[in-house]
């Protein structure tokens, strides 16, 4: 197979106030695997996204504006609707600073491809990811009778195909036909829990989400990220209020979708609460942070969805 999987695969890459040197190493690597790459902009500042086109050498790539911050969900769904015009029959979804390794879309079109042929339905297939500045691994994960179980890739399953219950999106390589069926992303959640959301939509379906040991990306957890011990977490990335506000809030408007399970429901609150304590106790600027979770949680809890500031019930 080779490495540019040429009008079978269309990447997907949201920007919002993008690093430019960074963006231009993810077009320019991402354009060696895919067939076409659409680039949608979540208002930035003009100018920023003027060179792009120069750093795509090996496919064409477009630019879609849409010239102010629609959110993750609603620039995924740009994209996607972007890929199915050009007939596209997969779509790799991309943030701004994850990097695809080589032979990642490969190994990832392969696995689907596999999958497929046996007959199972497949809703996405997903990468493992390093941050490139803390070296974390990440893992792939499933939920257990009391949490989250994690998979991790390591030198005996670097080849194995792993069962998850959900991928981040970034990474992911969905079908096209599995978006005609499930429909896309959910603009309502803005930018926290897209992903989580979509791929339990799906699996209420009937649809199956896998992780591929062989695929690799480099993907950083955030601006900046600690390592916690106390919370069970080899690194915990470092949010800004406004981001502990969607956290908190999403989650609790993820309890209230029929198909999330419960387990999951109890998995994210053992995975929550600590955070929030983290967060509004020890990690600067601590009331501003207690006071946007509080605000989430109160959000959350009455069903307001959307962007911050320009809410709507759900």
């Amino acid at each position: 197979m080779s490495d540019r999987n040429s009008g079978e695969v269309c990447a997907v890459v949201v920007t919002y106030q993008p690093d430019r040197v960074v963006l231009a190493r993810v077009l320019r690597e991402t354009s060696l695997q895919v067939g076409r790459i659409v680039v949608v902009d979540n208002g930035s500042e003009a100018g920023v996204l003027d060179a792009l086109a120069g750093e795509c050498d090996a496919c064409p790539i477009d630019i879609v504006r849409l010239g102010d911050n629609y959110g993750v969900a609603a620039a995924h769904n740009a994209g996607i609707r972007a890929a199915r015009s050009d007939g596209c029959e997969y779509v790799l979804i991309l943030d701004q600073d994850s990097i695809p390794q080589p032979g990642m879309v490969g190994h990832l079109l392969q696995a689907a491809r596999t999958l497929q042929s046996r007959g199972v339905p497949v809703s996405a297939v997903g990468p493992r990811y390093r941050d490139p500045h803390t070296l974390h691994e990440s893992y792939f994960v499933r939920l257990g009778t009391w949490g989250f179980e994690r998979t991790y890739c390591d030198k005996s399953t670097r080849d194995a195909i792993v069962p998850v219950d959900f991928l981040i999106s970034s990474g992911s390589l969905i079908p096209m036909a599995v978006l005609d069926v499930v429909g896309g992303m959910d603009e309502s959640l803005f930018i926290d829990h897209v992903d989580t959301e979509w791929c339990f939509r799906a699996g209420a379906r009937g649809y199956e989400a896998f992780g591929i040991c062989q695929a690799l990306m480099h993907h950083s957890l955030g601006t900046r990220a600690i390592r916690v011990r106390a919370l069970r977490e080899r690194q915990v990335a470092i949010r800004s209020p406004l981001r502990l506000y969607y956290m908190v809030r999403n989650s609790l408007l993820l309890y209230r979708r029929p198909h999330v399970p419960s387990r999951m429901r109890m998995a994210d609150l053992k995975r929550l609460l600590p955070l929030c304590l983290f967060f509004g106790m020890l990690v600067p600027p601590r009331v501003e942070n207690l006071r946007m979770m509080l605000k989430g949680a109160w959000h959350g809890l009455r069903g307001v969805a959307g962007r911050y500031g320009t809410p709507q019930r759900r």
